[in-house]
């Protein structure tokens, strides 16, 4: 390049102004001497990625920014080279973009050489270049082959379902697209766990996301799965906001029956969300704070085939008060040792969370991708004391409350051929809850610990016989370690408990979509080599279209669950977490197992989805001391099983500008236990009506409102037997409770709203403001209600009420780029 130059600049007595370390490596063919300057000006512009601008006729420049040029590109299919008709091409972040031709061919000129072009095509992976390896020199245009999208089967089948970004699958599962969220009733941001309560047969007892109820099953037998990691813990401020930050994760899939074999634990539903997973090479973020929290997300490009996602979120309510909080706060720790009254304490407290990710994206080749993922959940609380003794001196306490769940997975992802792919995944998940109470009325210190370590390892392989029918088999090892913890020094006590548990599985399943008819089929085989024991589960999902606007759909599933919570109670962790992992040992815990199937109509016609879905579940295997009872079995050892039936209904119709929807629910939920007396009673979540009903409604261009409320009948519990509250157990005065729960709270009634407005700020940066109300009309909920023997009065219980969050604002402004 630089003895072209100089041969230029005595040919038309010229001068180029340039760097030397710009051209040093460059090689091109001599211009023809019979052209111009301004053409010999464009031929060397055409040649390489160089800029060449005459400023006069005697001086020109040659840089490196600012350039533009022409791109061009041939688009296959990965099977047979095939080219792919209407491939969309779209040039980041302006709006500029073309299609292929009947060739699979297609161009674009004066494209900034740092612009990064999108190429895409329905049921293939999109991939992304940049213009300088895109540009073309004498129309050799590169070959870019586009790989099969391996979900192709599992199409989406409503794409707005309550509201934009809520979608369901051909499968029956139900997905958070958190990147097209438009805004649910009372939410500031698509959270996810709260999110996911719009849905029939979802409930929460008492309002928490750390007690989601799916057909009437407890919290710990949903399988929660983050990036294949799975996850013991999933809020903050002890259930009342979701612990995964919605910023980088792209979706969240959610299935109550008719499970892929893949998956196991959790006999209640699987909630499984992924991150973003698609290496741009476009740097963005965003930021944004509430009335709880602040938060930030990036996408940082590291080369062409590395990327790196981070997110982080932390409470802002150590550093000052709101409205917001102050409700919150009330709501967690209502009737706990912090939330407690006396005149002769001056108390304090100092509560935080915060949570973070980590996400590496590898593209190796085409055919190879690497992930590693990292998460954090971190809940602190310190509280303090001051007394005032008889002897008119001034001592102090201090406790303090740790709850973290930390996760490390990676995975590799290889298509060997347009048929054959697989998928490593390995993970290790840790839980911790720790709490240490002293008490300067006894000079006591209470130490407790809750610890959760698991590892595991998993590989699909997923056969594409032809684009209608797919193969899946392959194999899952976990190892299950939890320990239980504690200490008491006056007097002294100790007492730890740890166990492992090993567990195989082998899966395989068979996908087919073709014309009107889904179809998957899948068996799991457990072996949990503790106990030397099988377990054998089967797996159905069917729907098939009966017309053009009638569908029926079958499901059903066999599961089991080898981890659960037991319930402590008052003077555990401080009163505020009163619950526990532990593992089954095949004994007086038993590997809890479900039997669960459901038929269903749909009816969808112009955007008008009306469906309904019978279902029946049988749990069996469950414990006493997991089920949280306030009666006379509060402190016994024994297990059973509960059994959950009904009708779940739901019709939404969708416009262009709105979606409104109502959901309905009838179900009857009996515990059975043989050893208790009565044997059969209704379960604590047993709730035999609900009912719901939103809109959602785009005003204008940018302002999006949503109102939405909730009704449904109390949950039981157990009242004392009259004139006869308490009775002698030993030395200990208890609650003498009669039939168990055989009376119901209150209705349960909650209207809720938010307001969400987009704007810019720029031509790349984007803001939103979004308000929120929960509990707008500030009804008087109770969501539990037990009683305690009255410490003034051994004869007397007392009546101890936990209510609802009472009307509840908060504001929420971001920005995004």
């Amino acid at each position: 390049m630089s003895e072209v130059i100089i041969a230029l600049e005595k040919q038309f007595n010229i001068k180029f102004s340039y760097a030397v370390e710009d051209v040093a490596t460059i090689t091109i063919d001599k211009p023809k001497t019979s052209l111009t300057l301004l053409e010999t000006i464009d031929y060397l512009n055409s040649k390489t990625l160089l800029n060449f601008k005459a400023l006069n006729d005697r001086y020109v420049t040659v840089s490196v920014l600012n350039k533009t040029v022409s791109v061009c590109g041939i688009v296959l299919a990965d099977a047979n080279k095939s080219p792919l008709i209407g491939a969309s091409v779209f040039v980041n972040n302006i709006k500029r973009g073309t299609i292929t031709n009947e060739n699979g061919k297609f161009s674009l000129k004066n494209i900034s050489i740092t612009a990064t072009l999108t190429i895409s095509y329905i049921g293939f992976e999109s991939r992304n270049f940049t213009a300088q390896e895109l540009f073309s020199v004498q129309n050799n245009c590169q070959e870019i082959v586009l790989t099969t999208r391996n979900e192709e089967l599992n199409q989406v089948l409503i794409p707005v379902y309550l509201t934009p970004g809520l979608q369901k699958y051909l499968d029956g599962s139900t997905v958070l697209n958190t990147k097209k969220f438009a805004i649910l009733p009372g939410l500031i941001n698509p959270d996810i766990l709260q999110s996911i309560q719009a849905l029939p047969g979802v409930e929460s007892t008492n309002e928490s996301i750390a007690n989601i109820n799916v057909r009437g099953g407890t919290n710990d037998q949903n399988l929660v799965l983050w990036d294949n990691i799975k996850m013991y813990h999933s809020g903050h401020f002890f259930g009342l906001i979701s612990a995964y930050n919605p910023n980088l994760t792209n979706k969240v899939i959610v299935s109550k029956n008719g499970t892929s074999a893949q998956y196991s634990d959790g006999v209640s539903s699987t909630i499984n969300m992924y991150t973003k997973d698609l290496v741009t090479n476009t740097f963005s973020g965003g930021a944004g704070i509430n009335s709880i929290s602040t938060d930030a997300f990036l996408e940082i490009p590291i080369t062409k085939k590395v990327e790196l996602h981070v997110s982080g979120r932390r409470s802002i309510t150590d550093l000052f008060t709101t409205p917001t909080y102050t409700k919150y706060f009330d709501r967690s720790f209502q009737d706990t040792e912090i939330n407690a009254d006396s005149e002769q304490r001056d108390t304090a407290s100092d509560f935080y969370f915060y949570d973070y990710t980590a996400k590496v994206l590898f593209d190796l080749s085409e055919k190879h991708q690497f992930r590693a993922n990292i998460i954090g959940i971190n809940n602190a609380l310190d509280y303090s004391e001051r007394f005032i003794t008889n002897a008119n001196k001034t001592e102090s306490k201090t406790s303090n409350l740790s709850q973290k769940n930390s996760g490390y997975g990676g995975n590799w992802k290889a298509q060997w051929t347009s048929k054959l792919s697989t998928n490593f995944i390995t993970y290790f998940s840790k839980y911790n809850i720790d709490a240490t109470d002293y008490r300067v009325e006894t000079d006591q210190r209470l130490t407790e610990a809750n610890e959760v370590q698991e590892t595991g390892i998993k590989i699909n392989a997923t056969y594409k016989s032809n684009d209608h029918l797919n193969f899946l088999l392959g194999y899952q090892f976990n190892e299950t370690g939890m320990l239980n913890q504690t200490t008491v020094s006056n007097p002294i006590y100790s007492s730890t408990k740890k166990e492992v548990l090993l567990n195989h599985a082998l899966f395989s399943e068979v996908e087919y979509n073709k014309n009107k008819t889904y179809l998957r089929m899948g068996m799991r085989l457990n072996y949990f080599q503790k106990f030397e024991k099988f377990l054998v589960e089967p797996r159905i999902n069917i729907r098939q279209q009966v017309s053009d606007q009638i569908a029926l759909k079958l499901e059903g599933e066999f599961k089991n669950q080898s981890t659960t919570q037991i319930v402590d109670f008052e003077d555990d962790f401080l009163g505020v977490e009163k619950r526990r992992w532990i593992l089954v040992n095949n004994k007086d815990i038993p590997i809890a197992t479900s039997k669960q199937s459901s038929f269903g109509v749909e009816f969808n016609t112009k955007k008008l989805n009306i469906e309904a879905t019978t279902f029946y579940k049988i749990v069996d295997g469950i414990t006493a001391s997991n089920q949280g009872f306030y009666n006379s079995f509060q402190y016994k050892n024994a297990n059973g099983s509960y059994t959950a039936k009904g009708i779940e209904f739901l019709a939404n119709k969708t416009a262009r500008q709105y979606s409104i929807w109502a959901s309905y629910t009838f179900s009857t939920n009996n515990y059975e236990f043989d050893t208790f007396t009565p044997v059969t009673f209704p379960n604590n979540a047993d709730i035999r009506h609900s009912a719901s009903f939103g809109f959602y409604y785009l005003l204008i261009k940018n302002l999006k409102i949503a109102v939405g409320g909730i009704w449904r009948n109390g949950t039981p519990y157990t009242t004392p037997i009259q004139n006869n509250e308490t009775t002698q157990s030993g030395n200990n005065t208890m609650v003498n409770y009669g039939s168990p729960n055989s009376t119901n709270l209150d209705n349960f009634m909650r209207l809720d709203a938010s307001l969400n407005y987009n704007f810019s700020l720029s031509s790349v940066v984007k803001a939103s403001f979004t308000a929120g109300v929960v509990n707008a009309t500030n009804q008087n909920n109770v969501i539990n209600r037990y009683y305690k023997v009255n410490p003034n009065n051994s004869k007397d219980a007392i009546r101890v009420d936990n209510k609802s969050l009472g009307l509840t604002p908060n504001l929420s402004f971001r920005v995004n780029f």
